[in-house]
Formats: structure tokens, sequence, C-alpha cells
């Protein structure tokens, strides 16, 4: 059994095909030794008919040649062998070039075309790669013959491609995609075998490499240009649409764009688009017509396209807004949307080519006459409940967040129109219900609601990215209605609002609010001292709040990061300038928590952070609390800028020495980037890389933080800083030095030859710049040297403690050795007790006073060599076996408990058996 594989191309009702899954079915059949001896002729046979057909000089031959042809097709009814398909089709060939003066061989094509169709028969499964190059040979004829001139056999050839994915590939090979675009132009009036090209052009742009080839034919233009040619089935629009979609996405962008920027090409389609627009009704003719305005959306991209000259932008704005603001345009008169998805998903398209457009400047004027600004803002107001409406409420819903993105493009080219519209009356009124506890439903179905449903947070984004987008203009009418509204105050409740009602699900909605009202505060409060006033100490409040996140969230990738950048740039605008809030921000620790954030050594916030304490010092109260701030260990403000700095030199490349010392005199600041440069002379307008330099890294906000803070009285620094310091101490006088010597090679490089008092006073630049590195390169000697010493000096003290820890350790050792000595023989213990007692006896005073009493301290016969009173514990011997501590002294007057231990309180007990005393008499 032979098989085929049918790449079924289903079209949705009423509008752009899919493909459907192929089937999985063999590329080609599969025929075993018999059914090849049965079904096909030998090679030998092949070429007898080739030769046949080569002869030309006998008579009758026209007949047998066609007998013969036709007996090869019998034989191959059932498909063609790969390995005879070189044969076979030469034959074609041969029979297709006699049609033109022997009409009887275009049936004998037929037939041999007609069995192409079928998939062709392998023997082998390795076939398929034998044979490739005479396959892909062989289908690359099939565009050749599109010039004879026979509907049935283009009919015929146009099935060739749309039967096996196999002859798809080959045809790739062979570039048949590349001949059938060209036989386009020969059949101009043609319009059943156009169709049937159409179609076979459809299932090649199914493959990036026909696409490739289809494109480099001019397949785009070609096409779009002949939209508007007449067909009753409406397959020519429907296919060519099909095409150019393949080719978009399957080949250069930017090509087929190009191609299709002609005006040519944009009045085919403006044409198409509207008289579909106008006169389509069918579930099919809207999904066309939506089709071709998203292809003349991706043209619109090209500032090249001529959308206005062809009328095109006009038309789109008209039919964008007609709905909203009333036309009298012929074009729109009496038209109406419905609410069906076909013309929901129009409205959107409508307003994105209205943002596309709007990029181009010369539109502006067809926004302002076609009152684009009045038609969005009729969608940013609160939804009436029950105001009949022609959208659902969930088309409503994405239509008004699309109308308020769509004015964050279109409003800020539109200033006038704006105010007009009371545009920020609008957007605070619309804001003010956001914040409401109306009891609306939000769906957040669609791509700009999400995150927003059962919320109004959606509205709210939108909302302030509008207001966010009309701030950054600076447009002084703007930003004083703005303030007399009372924007301010209104933005700082909504920030406090998101505060205190967000969630996990949706905080990255919130943080963008949060990081809007931000920017939007700092735009109206930039360089305006009343504004700042109005600011005031709640929003410094929101600011603090905001630093006080937790580090680990600006990892999270949820915005906090933008809303540190935000909050940072509040402290400039809002809060800097104003005393009475940056004395607040300083009281509240406001300090403390922009160092804290500077000691997080995050890179994208030290330039900023750095930039702000520099305008923070010039506040005198400032200095105290930088110098009172601590980090992790211990660290100090000015340790932490060092470190900075350190690390800011090691990136630029700075040649340091191991202790961090100067190495180049004459380039003390020189980064690796400076000496790869050349200098070169430049206008006196333009900076050098110098300068440059100062302003791309954070050297010189160090440099002017530490200046203010004073130099010599900076805590907690180490040697290594105190090094580093020097370097920082003269950063101006080496930049001074370093923009001098540039001058000087610049006059080189100019050859110029400066007067003598000049060049005096340049040489003097350059030598003192170079005396000042050397200074600070002894300075720094000095100071490792005296580092040096200290190390020493505490070494040597860690000596001594570690020899005073060793001799305590001996005295020790050998006090226990006496002990032990002491305690384990007699003779060693009473010659202790007898050192002990002339020891105390020779250290006491001999003179006594007259008729004095004298108390003896020792007690007699204590075996003990240590100082004791009149009670001694022993926790060694039991005192049943010794009978108490005190059993053999003078005091042993009272008998012990047998438990033994320390003495204790005990009643007076009775002794017995104790021998009478006589009395003498």
């Amino acid at each position: 059994m032979f098989t085929q594989q049918a790449t079924a191309r289903s079209q949705e009702p009423g509008g752009r095909t899919k493909s459907s899954s192929p089937r999985q079915i063999p590329v080609v059949g599969v025929v075993t030794e018999d059914e090849d001896a049965q079904g096909a002729l030998k090679p030998m046979d092949l070429n007898g008919v080739i030769k046949l057909l080569e002869e030309t000089d006998k008579g009758d031959l026209e007949g047998k040649q066609l007998k013969s042809v036709k007996k090869l097709m019998q034989y191959y009814q059932n498909g063609l062998p790969l390995r005879d398909l070189a044969q076979i089709f030469k034959i074609l060939k041969l029979c297709a070039g006699k049609i033109e003066h022997q009409p009887h061989f275009i049936e004998s094509v037929y037939n041999i075309l007609k069995v192409c169709s079928l998939p062709f028969l392998k023997k082998k499964v390795s076939d398929e790669i034998t044979y490739a190059e005479d396959t892909a040979n062989s289908i690359a004829l099939l565009g050749d013959l599109m010039k004879v001139p026979s509907s049935e056999l283009r009919i015929q050839i146009c099935y060739q491609p749309a039967s096996s994915s196999y002859k798809i590939q080959m045809a790739e090979v062979g570039g048949l995609a590349t001949s059938m675009v060209q036989s386009l132009a020969w059949l101009e009036n043609q319009l059943v075998e156009k169709l049937w090209v159409l179609k076979a052009l459809q299932h090649l742009s199914t493959s990036e490499v026909n696409c490739t080839l289809m494109m480099n034919a001019q397949a785009a233009s070609g096409l779009c240009a002949h939209l508007t040619d007449p067909d009753p089935s409406g397959q020519l629009l429907f296919r060519s649409s099909e095409i150019l979609w393949n080719l978009l996405e399957k080949s250069s962008k930017q090509e087929i764009i190009q191609q299709l920027s002609s005006l040519e090409c944009l009045l085919a389609l403006k044409e198409v688009f509207k008289n579909l627009f106008m006169r389509g009704f069918s579930h099919y003719d809207r999904q066309l017509r939506n089709d071709i305005l998203v292809i003349t959306t991706i043209i619109a991209q090209n500032p090249e396209a001529p959308m206005i000259e062809c009328g095109f932008t006009r038309d789109l704005i008209l039919l964008a807004t007609f709905n909203e603001v009333k036309s009298q345009n012929p074009l729109v008169k009496g038209l109406k949307l419905s609410n069906s998805y076909e013309d929901f998903e129009l409205k959107k398209l409508l307003f994105n080519i209205i943002v596309i457009l709007c990029k181009d400047l010369p539109t502006v004027q067809l926004l302002i006459d076609g009152k684009v600004v009045l038609a969005l803002f009729t969608y940013v107001k609160k939804p009436e409940k029950h105001k009949i409406i022609e959208w659902s409420a969930a088309q409503y819903e994405e239509l008004q967040l699309h109308a308020i993105a769509t004015l964050s493009s279109v409003a800020p080219l539109l200033i006038e129109e704006y105010m007009l519209c009371q545009g920020n009356a609008r957007i605070l009124a619309f804001l003010k219900w956001c914040e409401s506890e109306d009891s609306f439903f939000i769906h957040g179905n669609s791509f700009h609601g999400t995150g927003g449903r059962g919320n109004k947070l959606a509205h709210m984004r939108y909302t302030l990215r509008l207001l966010r987008a009309m701030v950054s203009l600076e447009d002084e009418t703007v930003n004083t209605d703005l303030c007399e509204r009372r924007t301010i105050q209104q933005l700082i409740g909504i920030f406090k609002n998101t505060i205190s009602k967000s969630n996990d699900k949706e905080e990255a909605i919130v943080l963008e609010i949060q990081s809007d009202i931000l920017l939007i505060s700092s735009g109206l409060c930039e360089h305006n001292i009343p504004r700042k006033e109005i600011f005031g100490t709640e929003g410094v409040d929101i600011i603090l709040h905001v630093m006080k996140t937790d580090p680990k969230q600006f990892q999270s990738g949820l915005g906090y990061n933008v809303l540190l950048f935000s909050t940072l740039d509040s402290i400039w605008c809002c809060i800097l300038g104003c005393y009475a809030l940056e004395d607040y921000f300083l009281e509240k620790e406001g300090i403390f928590l922009l160092l804290d954030l500077l000691a997080l050594n995050q890179k994208k916030f030290s330039n900023l952070i750095l930039g702000i304490m520099v305008e923070f010092c010039d506040n005198p109260k400032t200095t105290a609390r930088v110098n009172a701030w601590r980090g992790k260990k211990d660290q100090t403000a000015a340790s932490l800028l060092i470190k900075l700095w350190r690390k800011e030199e090691k990136e630029l490349g700075v040649k340091r020495d191991k202790h961090g010392k100067i190495i180049d005199t004459k380039k003390p600041l020189f980064t690796s980037f400076q000496e790869e440069q050349n200098i070169v002379p430049l206008p006196a307008n333009c900076p050098t890389i110098a300068v440059m330099d100062v302003a791309e890294n954070i050297r010189a906000k160090i440099y002017a933080v530490l200046g203010k803070l004073d130099f010599e009285n900076l805590p907690g620094l180490s040697a290594e800083d105190f090094v580093t310091l020097c370097i920082i101490h003269r950063y101006l006088d080496f930049k001074i030095g370093e923009i001098w010597n540039e001058i000087y090679e610049e006059i080189k490089l100019e050859n110029l030859r400066p007067v003598s008092t000049d060049k005096h006073i340049l040489e003097a630049i350059t030598t003192a710049s170079e005396n000042i590195g050397k200074m600070v390169v002894s300075l720094q000697n000095e100071i490792i040297e005296s580092q040096a010493r200290q190390d020493v000096q505490n070494e040597q003290k860690v000596y001594a403690k570690i020899q005073a820890s060793h001799k305590q350790r001996e005295l020790a050792n050998k006090s226990w050795e006496n002990f032990l000595a002491r305690t384990s023989n007699a003779k060693t213990l009473k010659k202790a007790k007898r050192l002990q007692d002339k020891a105390i006896e020779s250290s006491r005073y001999n003179g006594r006073p007259p008729n004095a009493i004298f108390h003896q301290t020792a007690i007699k016969g204590l075996n003990t060599t240590v100082p004791s009173g009149q009670v001694v514990t022993l926790e060694s011997t039991p005192a049943r076996l010794t009978g108490g501590p005190l059993a053999e002294t003078d005091i042993a007057l009272k008998k012990l408990p047998i438990r033994g231990g320390a003495l204790k309180r005990v009643k007076a007990v009775k002794t017995a058996d104790e021998p009478k005393k006589s009395v003498p008499k």
C-alpha cells in the first residue's frame, strides 16, 4: 500500500486560516521487490522512451511518441520511484517542449503531472537521501512549466506542492517558490490560474526557507499591490493576506515591511480595509478586516511609510473616534459597531494604531482635527450603572483601560487640547473614584487589567501613568493647574491607602503605583519651595517608610528597585532645598537610612545616594549625624566612603600598589580607559576625557562628602583608610593637574608653540601637580611605616602577654607540685610548717607595749600550711573516719554528727563512757 501525507489547512469562520496538525503518515511510499517488478520499467526502457522523444525525422513519429508516453504512465500509475524521477522529468520536459507545435502532447504532460501528484516511491530507506538532488531538480522544473499556456496544466502544477510535505522540502532546495512568484506576472487577467498559484504559494509559505525565497522575489509587494483585483469568490484577498502573514512571521520582518511601505501597497490596503469596514457584515469579512488592520499596524511602524500621503492615517483616526465624537463625514454616516468579538477587537486595534501613528510628528495635526483627545477622555470617567452602552461591562472596562493607556502617548503631544478638555480635572476625579469604596466589580480579563480583578488598581495604575506622562513635560501651565487642584495631597493620601490595603497578589501593581506617585510628586515639587512645603512632613513620612524596606526585597524582582529609585528622586526634588523638611528628615534619622542603603554596596544606587548626601551636607546638622552613624562591625561613614572609593578605583582600573599607594605620580587618577584613549584636540565646548571622568564615576562625590565632613577629624579609620584618604584629600589638585596636562598635550598636537611665559606657567603647573603626587606618596609611606611600627609594638605586647601567661602557668604548676609534696610526705609538710611559722614570726613587730595581752592566733596541733581560722572543712576524708575536722585539736569540745562534712550547729550531746576524774579532797 502507498500512503501520502495530507497537510490540511482549515479556514476558521470569517477569518485567517490556521494550519491543522498534519497526520502522521509516511512522506513517501515504500514498495517491495515484487511490487517494483510489476509496476516499474527498467532504466533501459526509460532511456528508450527518451531516445524516441528526441527523434524528429521519421514519419508517424508523433503517434509512437504519444503511445510510448501513455504506456509509460500506465506502468507508473501507482506513483513514480525516486530512482527513476530524473529520467521521467526529462521525458516531461521533452513533451512540454513539443506542445507549441504538437498540441496533442498536452494530454501526455497532464497525465505525467497527475502521476507526479501521487507520493513518490522508494525501494530503500536511503532513497530519500540518495536521490534528493534529482528530486529537487525535478520539482524545480515545475516552475518553468508554468510558462506553458494551458490552464489545466498550470492548475495541475499548482497542486503538486500541496500533495506532500516531502515535496515542499524538495521545493525548498529547488527554489520552486521563486518560480511560482514570478509566474503571477503572466497571470494578470487569468483569475482561476492566479488563485491556484496563490494556493500553492500559501502551502509553500509554511516553510521559512520558501518564505525567504518568496521575499527575495518581491512577493510581498506584488501580492499587496493586487489585493483590489476583482474576485467574486474572495479567495484572492484571503489567500494573499495569509501569505503576507506567513512572510511577516517566517522571513525578515524588516524587509517585508520595507516592501509593503510603497504608496501603491498602502493605497491597496486602504481600499480593501475601507471596503471591508463599510460592507463586510459576515464573521469572515470582519476577521479578514482585522487581519488587514494588523498588517497595516506593522507597516505603520516604519517611519518612511507614506501613511499620511495616501490618506490612510486620516481615515484610521476617523474610524477610531466616530463612535465617541460625532462626524458628518460620509464615510461613517450610518455606520455603527456591534458588541461582537470582531468589532471589539477592531476598536482595540484602532486605539493601538493611533499610538503608533502619533510617533510621526506630522500626524499631530490630524489628531487635533480628529478630536482624538476628546474621544479618548470620554472613557476617563466613572462607569454609569444605569446607562445603556453598546459594549458589555467586561468589554467597556477593557476599552476604558486601553483608552487611558492610549492617552498616555497622545496627550503629551496635544497639551492645548488636553487643557481644553479639562484633562487634569477629569484625571483627578477619576483617581478619586479609583480610591473610593464604590462597589464596582473589575473583571481583570485583559492585558491592561492584569492584577486588577475585583478592585480598581488597574484603573489607578494607568491613570497615574497618564498623569506622570503629563507632569514629565514640565509644562508650567499643566503643573500649576494640578497643584491648585490639591494633587500633591491627594497623591499622598493614595500612597497611604496602598500601604494599608496591599497584599501579596497585588504587590507588583501596588509598587508601580507608589513609584508613579513619588515620580509625579518629584516633577511637581522640583525647583519650587512652596510646593515642597505642601509635600510636608506627611510626604517625608512615606519616603522614610519606603527607605525602611527590607534590603532582601530589592532582589525579589517585584519592583522594589524602581520604587527605591523613585524615593531617592523624591528626596532630591521634594525635600532638599526646604530647610524645614530637611531638618525633619534628619530628626527622623533619614540620613542614617541613606547610609544604610549606601552600605548595601549596590552600585546602581550609590551615585544617586552620594549626590543626595553632598546636598544634605550643606545643612550644618548633617555632619554630626553622619559621624554618629555606625554600620556592621562598628563601621563609620568615613570608612564606608573610603571603601567605596577603593572599590570604584579597582573597577576603573586605576593603578595602585598592594598598600593602595600611588604608582604613577604624573597620572595618579588615570583609569584604564584613559590609558587606552589618545588625547585628541577638541572644540572648546566639548568636554575632554578628564572632565567626563568626573561625571562618570562616584569619586568626585565621595571627595565632596568627605570634604564637608572635614578630612582631619574622621573617626574609625584604619591605616589602609588613611593611605586612601591621602589621595582623596588631593583629588581636586590631581584633577586640575590632569586637565592642564591635557591642554598642554592638545597644544602640542595642534603644532602650536606657546609664548615663553605661558610655557613656563604650563610647565610649572605640571611640575606642581607631580610634586603634590610625590608629597602624597611620601605621606603614604610615613603612614605605612608608622603602622608597621605600631604592628611591631602590638606584636611585642601580645608576646609579653603570652610570656606572662606561660610564667603564671609555671608558677601554678610549681605551687601544685609543692602542694602535692606537702600532702603526700609528712616530713615535707612539717618542714613547710616550720618555714611558714618562721616567716610569720619574722614578719611580726617585736616591740610590744607594756601590759599588753597577746592573743594566740595559731591553733596548736593543726597540721596545715595554709592560713586557717577556727573551722576547717575537708571534703576528701569522711568524718566518721577522722572524728571530724577538729578531732585532734585543743578545741575539739563537741562530738560531731556521724554524717561528717562541715561543722554544723547541733544540740549538745552528753558524752557516755567518759572516765570520771577524781577530785582531790
